[in-house]
C-alpha cells in the first residue's frame, strides 16, 4: 500500500504524535475481539463475568475466566503493529501511546509511555482495600485468592463495565490528545466512549488525524487520512517512510 506524502510532512514537522489503539490490534497477535463471532464473548454473558455485581455473585467463574484469557495473552506476542509503534516512540520529542486493550503487548514491544484507559489483566488487587496483589492467583485448590492485608477477595486490575476509567490515565490521554500535532487512531472501531472521542478531539484542537482501519468506521470520513490496513500492515511502511526521509 501507499503512504499518503501529506502524513509523511506532517509527521516530519510534528513534535507532539499520540496514537489510540483498540482491540484490532490485538486481534493480529491472535487475541479474539468482543465483535468476533467466536470471540472471547461469543457465547458468555459479558455482564457475568465483566461486572461488580457478577463478581461478587459468582467469584469462581470470574476468576477461572480471567485465568483463562491470562493463559491466552501469556502465550500471545507483539506483532509488527506493536513493534512500529514501539520505534515510532523514539522518532518524536513527546509521544503518547493511548490505548484501550489490557494485554500489556505494548509494553512486550518497548513502548514506554503507555496510558491503559481500561487497566490490564496482567495485574490484580484487592477489592476491599484496593492494594495490589502479586501472589499465586491459580485455582488449583479451589481456594479464591485473598488479599493478604485485610482479607478481601482479589480482582483482576481491568476496568468492568460500569466502572470509571482510571482518573489519571483518562486525564493524561487528554492532555496528550490535546497537544497532539499527529493522532492516530489504529485498530478500534471508535464506538466505546469516552475513549471513542478522543479523535474528534484531537482534531478540533488542530491535530492532523489519520485512522489506520481495515474497515470503515464511523470516525473514517472524520478522519484526514484512511489507511485501510492492519496495522502490522500500515504502521511498519510509515515507520519505513519516515526513516527514509529523516536520512
Amino acid at each position: 500500500m501507499d503512504i499518503p506524502e501529506i502524513l509523511i510532512e506532517r509527521l516530519l514537522k510534528a513534535k507532539h504524535v499520540t496514537v489510540l489503539t483498540g482491540a484490532g490490534v490485538s486481534a493480529e497477535s491472535g487475541i479474539k475481539t468482543f465483535r468476533d463471532p467466536d470471540g472471547l464473548w461469543a457465547t458468555l454473558n459479558p455482564a457475568e463475568l465483566a461486572s461488580i455485581d457478577g463478581f461478587l455473585s459468582n467469584p469462581e467463574l470470574v476468576w477461572s475466566w480471567y485465568q483463562h484469557r491470562v493463559s491466552i495473552i501469556h502465550n500471545s506476542k507483539p506483532n509488527a503493529g506493536h513493534y512500529a509503534l514501539a520505534e515510532m516512540e523514539k522518532m518524536f520529542e513527546e509521544f503518547s501511546l493511548i490505548t484501550q486493550n489490557v494485554d500489556r503487548l505494548h509494553q512486550k514491544a518497548g513502548s514506554t509511555n503507555v496510558w491503559e484507559l481500561h487497566g490490564n489483566i496482567v495485574e490484580n488487587h484487592c477489592f476491599n482495600c484496593k492494594k495490589p496483589y502479586n501472589c499465586e492467583t491459580e485455582l488449583s485448590d479451589k481456594k479464591l485468592p485473598r488479599c493478604p492485608h485485610c482479607g478481601g477477595l482479589n480482582r483482576p486490575s481491568v476496568v468492568w463495565f460500569g466502572e470509571m476509567l482510571p482518573l489519571t490515565a483518562m486525564q493524561e490521554a487528554e492532555k496528550a490528545t490535546l497537544v497532539a500535532d499527529v493522532f492516530f487512531s489504529v485498530g478500534t472501531s471508535a464506538e466505546v466512549f469516552p475513549a471513542a472521542n478522543l479523535p474528534y478531539l484531537a482534531k478540533n484542537h488542530g491535530a492532523f488525524l489519520v485512522e489506520v482501519n481495515p474497515n470503515q468506521t464511523s470516525l473514517t470520513n472524520y478522519a484526514n487520512v484512511h489507511l485501510q490496513a492492519y496495522s502490522g500492515v500500515a504502521l511498519p511502511l510509515v515507520v519505513s517512510k519516515l526513516k527514509e526521509n529523516i536520512k
